[in-house]
């Protein structure tokens, strides 16, 4: 920690220097969340002296911007001012902005702004301002900061000095895996292939995302055992077991996701998605140490672990907050030992396996025939060992498409100096997986039996409604645009029944009645479909990620793209294959490793080996905060303006940390200080914000939407005599997930810090 600079200077001398935001002594709040913001939005100099607010009496929910004005910055955070204090949280905040000289220290620090003397002339004057004792002063609060950050760090890394094994779970919407590398040999990645259940001498690398649990909500089975036992329940026993599949979509659909989110099962029931996903992720901790056991041949304990779970890079930060408090509670890991888990970005980690790919470990465009021959006189190929990549170097661009069986994400990347990853375009894409050809054909079978039926078949009959979507799914996954055979679809016997005792006509009657000459009933008794109606289910969800790749590549910051790596379950789709290849081969090179399904496990391993990699993302969205500032007739609208004392004030700005697509790297920090409203307060909570529109002006603007709140726990003991204590925090933005730490300035303690995006 002793050598990272929280102002950072671009090596590009084309492009402005980053620096830290900085703001002095806040009072109490209401929102919170930051990052490195330019030059041009933050000087160097010409920033006037602060003025602080104390009064008592309104009230605010405001996210507020001081962004690049060079007049005199009063800011207040939240939009009217009051003390109402409830359960010892004041709500009422201000913010003062310090100022940075370009002769101030490399490493920023909060101090009162009355203390710097900052006249509004050239940046020489500003330099010669700031005396001795402010240096000292600014030494000693670094020295301060970096002191607790750096225990804080020999602490984490005496944790898990002695992890032993780097574990991924790739919780998939429709299958799930794990893989395993000793950090001993961390050339070698291992695959999980002994899972239970599925087709009798079939190696099964991935099993269903399934689970069943008990009437009374306890763990009963995963994956291919649980749809099995689910398949063998009796009608009525089916009707109180709760049985999950493809249950992950529900944190990527579900705008307003909390700790009390719940899960609707196959029966209908509804069910806590916090403790569904805790006990599916506790069932992969115990299956992995018992296989890590039995590999290594001695006790591996969960402490010897290293645990990777590879989520959607389009996720909002709550799903993946959500995902954490799942491991948290399934005994993953400890919440006092966060470090030990990673939560890594599907495409990225599919990129980190991809570009290491040799030319046989490709799926090849064109499907060559061979004649047969007898192993005794065929020939030898030697295996092509040339990079997949030919000259995938410094400055090389590529794009990752990840197909899911839920979503489907979009990344650009950059290799950087030392093999580094820079992403070039904030992760993109949509709910496109391979969910919705399910989709499709459930629209097909309520076209030609009736939605009210379906729909009553599933809830009567939710055991042989599972076993007819995974006889579709079976034939979903052998689908190719070079077969011309037809699919048959086996029907369940409950199905036929329930439809002869309600529809009171045969199957083939009705199927004929549809009318559809791709569709027909076999004498086999099967649904069967000709290649013709398979491609149809295809066509939407295939049509939706090529336009989605599309508005990718035709974005600014995309051009010169020498590769797309498709990857992703749904990758594995001969349909999908095809339509991308043929849509954009001309364009850049496709490359589809083989067991292209894998190739997220084998990605997550490798970051967690080095979870450094990709040092610089992309914001997906803007976050901030609301605050007061200084009223300007010709900026600001009169319905804005509140007069507090002497001083007229423009509420609810929304001051941006971090804005959309704003590239943030690895070690980037924002500082902010706040002061609590009373010597005696015991926390402090700040909402934030977020929008998809960088040039979002005010909070209350079309699309900005409070997204979480960031809560500070002021210990008693370290409650300073000073009349004006000041708390620090750091943010860091530029990792899989937003982190946050604070410091009392005035005592030198941390001070529990936490930025909550389920509870708020």
């Amino acid at each position: 920690m002793a050598s990272e600079s929280f102002v950072s200077v671009d090596k590009n001398p084309g492009c402005p220097r980053t620096a830290v935001a900085y703001y002095g002594p806040i009072y109490a709040s209401n929102n919170t969340l930051i990052l490195p913001t330019q030059s041009s939005q933050l000087p160097f100099d010409h920033f006037g002296k602060q003025e602080t607010l104390s009064d008592k009496d309104t009230s605010s929910n405001s996210s507020g911007s001081s962004t690049s004005s060079n007049h005199e910055h009063k800011v207040a955070l939240e939009n009217q001012i009051s003390e109402k204090e409830n359960d010892n949280v004041t709500e009422n905040v201000i913010s003062e902005k310090v100022g940075l000289t370009e002769n101030t220290p490399n490493r920023s620090t909060a101090i009162e702004p009355q203390n710097i003397c900052t006249p509004t002339g050239s940046k020489h004057e500003n330099s010669r301002s700031i005396n001795a004792e402010i240096h000292q002063v600014l030494k000693t609060l670094d020295n301060a900061i970096l002191g607790v950050s750096a225990d804080t760090t020999e602490q984490e890394t005496l944790k898990h000095r002695g992890h032993h094994v780097v574990v991924a779970i790739d919780f998939g919407t429709t299958y799930s895996g794990y893989a395993y590398s000793f950090t001993r040999d961390p050339s070698h990645v291992h695959l999980m292939r002994k899972w239970e259940g599925g087709d009798p001498g079939v190696i099964n690398e991935k099993t269903p995302t399934s689970i069943l649990l008990t009437p009374e909500g306890h763990f009963h089975s995963f994956g291919y055992s649980a749809r099995d036992n689910y398949h063998d329940l009796g009608k009525e026993e089916a009707k109180t077991w709760m049985y999950f599949e493809k249950f992950k979509m529900i944190l990527h659909n579900t705008p307003e996701l909390s700790k009390d989110t719940l899960l609707k099962a196959s029966n209908g029931r509804l069910y806590p998605a916090m403790a569904v996903f805790a006990l599916a992720l506790k069932f992969f901790r115990d299956h992995a140490l018992q296989e890590l056991s039995d590999q290594s041949g001695m006790k591996i304990l969960n402490e010897d672990v290293r645990w990777v779970i590879s989520v959607p890079a389009i996720w909002r930060a709550s799903a993946k907050q959500f995902t954490r408090q799942a491991a948290y509670e399934g005994g993953l890991v400890s919440s006092q030992c966060p470090e030990q888990l990673i939560i890594a970005l599907e495409p990225e980690v599919a990129s980190v396996y991809c570009r290491t790919l040799k030319m046989y470990q490709l799926v090849p465009e064109i499907n060559e025939e061979r004649p047969l021959q007898s192993p005794k006189f065929a020939s030898v190929e030697p295996m092509n060992m040339n990079p997949a990549c030919e000259d995938l170097k410094e400055g090389s661009r590529y794009m990752v498409v990840d197909c899911g069986g839920g979503t489907v994400d979009i990344t650009v990347q950059q290799v950087d100096e030392d093999q580094k990853l820079v992403e070039l375009y904030k992760a993109s894409g949509g709910p496109y997986g391979s969910v919705g050809i399910d989709l499709e054909f459930e629209n097909v079978l309520g076209r030609i039996f009736g939605k009210n039926f379906m729909e009553n078949y599933r809830q009567k009959c939710p055991a042989g409604w599972v076993d007819l979507m995974i006889a579709f799914e079976s034939r979903k996954r052998s689908a190719s645009p070079h077969k011309l055979s037809p699919l048959n679809v086996a029907l369940p016997f409950s199905f036929i029944d329930y439809c002869k005792k309600h529809k009171l006509i045969s199957m083939e009657h009705i199927i004929k009645k549809y009318g559809d000459k791709d569709i027909q009933w076999s004498r086999l008794g099967m649904l069967r479909l000709t290649p013709e109606a398979m491609r149809r289910l295809f066509l939407p969800t295939i049509n939706k990620i090529k336009q989605a790749v599309g508005d990718v590549l035709n974005a600014r910051g995309t051009r010169d793209l020498k590769y797309m790596f498709l990857v992703g379950g749904f990758a594995e789709s001969a349909i999908l294959q095809d339509g991308i290849r043929k849509e954009f081969g001309s364009l850049l090179k496709v490359i589809i490793p083989q067991g292209v399904g894998l190739t997220i496990l084998k990605g997550s391993v490798l970051f967690g080996l080095d979870p450094t990699v990709v040092h610089v993302r992309k914001s997906r969205v803007t976050y901030g905060l609301g605050v007061l500032n200084t009223f300007r007739p010709n900026l600001h609208p009169v319905e804005k303006k509140m007069v507090k004392g002497d001083t007229e004030w423009c509420m609810d700005i929304f001051d941006k940390f971090v804005l959309e697509d704003q590239p943030v790297a690895l070690g980037d920090v924002i500082l902010r200080s706040y002061r609590p409203a009373c010597q005696n307060q015991k926390k402090i909570q700040i909402n934030i914000y977020s929008a998809e529109n960088p040039d979002t002006t005010f909070i209350t603007d079309t699309g900005v939407q409070k997204c979480g709140i960031l809560s500070l726990d002021l210990e008693e003991d370290s409650v300073s005599e000073l009349s004006r204590r000041e708390i620090q925090t750091r943010m860091v933005f530029g990792e899989t997930e937003i982190r946050v730490s604070a410091l009392d300035v005035c005592t030198g303690h941390r001070v529990q810090a936490v930025i909550d995006f389920l509870n708020y």
